[in-house]
């Protein structure tokens, strides 16, 4: 009777498979929404992420939101102190300031290089162009918005034509999401930030890359200043 009421481990193998792929579904649903809702700016700054208010407002799990929590801190969109638990993760003033930095040297290499680039990398910054403007115009959300503007830039350090340089300015962009989505700015300055980005693209089309760079470097340095004013971040510069 004993040896009835147990299965075999191969009967009980597909019971647990099916159970460990629909928790890793749902540890992933509540990943994307929490991030989601950093990017959009609804949960701040320093806001603790707690596991059992988390779990009663998502319907699911303590371990499931534990396990979720723990990939928005892998990603650096979360920080988790001993005996403080997690919260949402606070930009920091020199990190913004570096990123803006590296990204005038990538970004301002692929500009130099678009007399040489080749008509599949122009293409490619064009036709990010007109999808950042296209979803401006749409009214898109704000992470559409923030997604799609920081894919143009990316795809002006493609010009090189560097996979390494591309996915070093990809991880930059990571950074910079945190950063960007503790300000309203893209989806408050949206139009103004799709003509200047158009306004670049012109310059580049004319051959003017002297002007270009200028611009850019005006763009950058304008964006980082915007983040650190927005972010309270600015003292001490």
């Amino acid at each position: 009777m004993g040896a009835m009421s147990h299965p075999g481990p191969e009967g009980a193998d597909s019971p647990f498979d099916s159970l460990h792929l629909e928790l890793s579904s749902t540890v992933d649903r509540v990943a994307v929404e929490l991030r989601r809702a950093v990017f959009d700016g609804e949960l701040e700054s320093g806001t603790p992420l707690r596991e059992v208010a988390l779990a009663a407002s998502l319907g699911v799990s303590r371990p499931t939101v534990r396990e979720a929590l723990g990939i928005l801190v892998a990603e650096g969109l979360a920080t988790r102190e001993p005996n403080r638990g997690v919260s949402v993760s606070t930009p920091d003033p020199d990190s913004v300031r570096d990123i803006c930095r590296a990204r005038l040297v990538l970004e301002g290499d692929g500009v130099r290089r678009w007399p040489t680039a080749g008509d599949t990398l122009r293409d490619a910054v064009r036709t990010s162009l007109v999808r950042y403007t296209s979803a401006v115009r749409a009214g898109g959300s704000y992470q559409e918005l923030n997604e799609r503007h920081l894919s143009f830039h990316v795809s002006l350090v493609g010009l090189a034509g560097s996979p390494r340089l591309v996915a070093m300015a990809e991880s930059l962009m990571v950074e910079l999401k945190l950063a960007l989505a503790q300000v309203d700015r893209i989806r408050r300055n949206a139009h103004d930030q799709a003509d200047s980005h158009t306004a670049l693209v012109m310059l580049l089309e004319r051959g003017d890359l002297a002007g270009a760079e200028t611009f850019l470097e005006k763009h950058l340095a304008d964006a980082e200043r915007s983040i650190l004013d927005a972010l309270g971040l600015s003292a001490g510069r």
